[in-house]
């Protein structure tokens, strides 16, 4: 695909957050011919996500914190969420490991990488690496949170599976990275859904 972009011209928007960039490139179309176009990327660097989940009790961990951007666009602003964060140039498993200490408590060393994706490519270049992990009640070490000097305050939720499932069903969740892994422990873990 490298040979269809060419002259990939770049322009600094900001660099407040994160950066923020203009490109124009040439690219090739299906008919051969080449057309110039621009678009704006938004880098904040790659993420991973993880969903604790408990066989026996049929429980996952979730998370519920303000968002901003979503509170601009008309919505309350506290969203329910599986655990996640910006890898800051760890290893993915690395990262969510610690990931899962700072927000939830848990201490997990056993995660399964499930998927990689890219949730929003028309104008973010962050990949997400997807992970579960099962946890016992062993394997709470404290009250999770998030740190306060990133300006976390996060409410660590631990819910039956099928009050998960329900949640999506019913729009309370709206996380599609948390919808993802929920839907992959439906498909893949023997849980038994259960009216709640």
């Amino acid at each position: 695909m490298q040979q269809k972009v060419r002259n990939i011209r770049e322009q600094l928007l900001s660099d407040n957050w994160y950066t923020l960039k203009k490109y124009t490139f040439d690219l090739q179309r299906a008919d051969g011919s080449w057309q110039e176009q621009s678009r704006e990327a938004y880098d904040r660097g790659d993420g991973a996500v993880i969903l604790l989940y408990n066989r026996h009790k049929q429980t996952v961990v979730l998370t519920r914190q303000f968002r901003f951007p979503i509170f601009i666009n008309g919505h309350e602003g506290f969203l329910i969420e599986a655990a996640a964060g910006l890898l800051d140039h760890a290893s993915p498993e690395d990262r969510i490991i610690a990931e899962a200490q700072e927000e939830t408590g848990y201490t997990v060393t056993n995660v399964e990488k499930v998927m990689e994706a890219y949730m929003s490519p028309g104008s973010v270049t962050e990949k997400l690496y997807f992970y579960i992990a099962e946890y016992t009640e062993g394997d709470r070490k404290h009250a999770g949170g998030g740190l306060e000097e990133e300006g976390e305050d996060i409410e660590v939720l631990e819910w039956p599976f099928a009050r998960a499932m329900a949640a999506v069903r019913h729009g309370e969740i709206e996380d599609a990275k948390t919808i993802m892994l929920l839907q992959h422990l439906a498909l893949n873990i023997q849980f038994e859904e259960k009216a709640q």
